[in-house]
């Protein structure tokens, strides 16, 4: 299922023995476009402290509840929680600084295979030995030697790589080939994978105030200091597109129906064969 970004905001997260906090941020890194990431504030449990919290510890979410007791469970304790390294959340998360997490963790490194999540594609299938996303007491031999791999790998990494604010993209303006097409007014992030599915994009007073859903494989640039998305359509692809009902259910129609009008596949490539709605 995919997930309004703003509704994660609205989640408390649980750790094994106790609330922790809520869910104020995501951070994403733009080459993969999954969340990496939540940031929580932890109230005055820790003085106001944000703390990340991997997707990999994370479990599903409660959708039984009303939207100011909503909860997701964290495979985590609160002391682990709270002697995790410090990270300042106002600036942005380095791979220095992820390497100094995951360490702490135990975690595999994301960026050390060929899916979304190391060699797969869910984080909580990353780490063998886990159960009910739970940290294991004693890490068997193959855990070991696959956690060198991926921390050899972290150190070969050259560049610094920095995730992005989820908050902070939220208000980019975004251009179409021909001209603007509106502002980033929400992302839809799919709640297995935490790969960012859409980009909600609201047309504003070019369009009466319409919203539709743009992937990013379709983003040719963004240019972070400029606070600018280009993407690869027209202003007339744009505006014939499906709209994006908030109040409805999300399953995975968008990933049939969105590419489609746009005849892409969900690589961002033309795909002729597809059919016309």
């Amino acid at each position: 299922m995919l997930r309004n970004f703003d509704e994660l905001k609205k989640y408390a997260l649980l750790a094994t023995d106790g609330k922790i906090g809520r869910v104020i941020d995501c951070y994403f890194d733009d080459q993969g476009w999954a969340v990496r990431y939540l940031v929580v504030d932890t109230g005055l449990w820790l003085t106001n402290r944000k703390v990340l919290i991997s997707p990999i510890a994370v479990g599903r979410l409660d959708d039984n509840a009303d939207d100011e007791n909503q909860t997701v469970s964290v495979g985590l304790t609160m002391e682990q929680i709270k002697n995790s390294p410090d990270i300042d959340t106002d600036k942005p998360v380095s791979r220095q600084h992820e390497n100094d997490y995951i360490g702490y963790y135990g975690y595999p490194g994301y960026w050390g295979g060929a899916g979304l999540w190391g060699v797969g594609m869910y984080p909580d299938l990353m780490m063998e030995g886990y159960a009910n996303n739970t940290l294991p007491s004693e890490s068997s031999e193959r855990e070991k030697e696959a956690r060198v791999a991926h921390q050899a790998e972290s150190r070969r990494a050259s560049e610094d790589i920095h995730l992005r604010s989820c908050k902070e993209v939220i208000g980019y303006q975004v251009h179409a080939t021909d001209g603007d097409v509106g502002h980033v007014s929400g992302m839809l992030v799919d709640e297995q994978s935490w790969a960012i599915g859409y980009l909600i994009v609201d047309t504003g007073h070019w369009w009466s105030g319409h919203k539709v859903l743009i992937a990013p494989h379709w983003i040719e640039v963004i240019q972070w200091g400029e606070k600018t998305v280009t993407v690869s359509l027209t202003r007339q692809e744009v505006k014939d597109a499906p709209l994006y009902n908030g109040n409805a259910p999300l399953s995975t129609e968008p990933e049939i129906v969105i590419p489609a009008h746009y005849r892409r596949d969900s690589a961002g490539q033309d795909s002729h064969s597809l059919p016309d709605l």
